[in-house]
């Protein structure tokens, strides 16, 4: 009887996720950056969007410990962010 229920299913073929896999922070090396974001996370009822740049600091910090590959910050969604950093900084004469 478990093979007719089965007949039909599709097989399930498993595919890698989009940016790969990367190694785990084993020696906290960026915890201090995550545990700032999750603090933040937690006073703003876990809204993401309030937390934005506690967010791109910590993934500054796992690009720069080679705990993840190396992307443009502009390309992981934060290009208004790095366009108001920008035009903030005053322009050398």
């Amino acid at each position: 009887m478990s093979t007719a229920m089965n007949f039909g299913a599709k097989n399930f073929k498993p595919r890698p996720p989009d940016k790969g896999a990367f190694p785990l922070d084993h020696f906290g090396e960026c915890s201090a950056s995550k545990e700032r974001f999750m603090e933040c996370l937690r006073r703003n009822d876990f809204q993401s969007g309030a937390c934005r740049e506690l967010s791109m600091a910590y993934l500054q910090c796992r690009m720069e410990r080679q705990l993840m590959a190396n992307e443009p910050l502009e390309k992981l969604g934060f290009k208004d962010l790095i366009d108001e950093k920008s035009e903030a900084k005053p322009e050398k004469s």
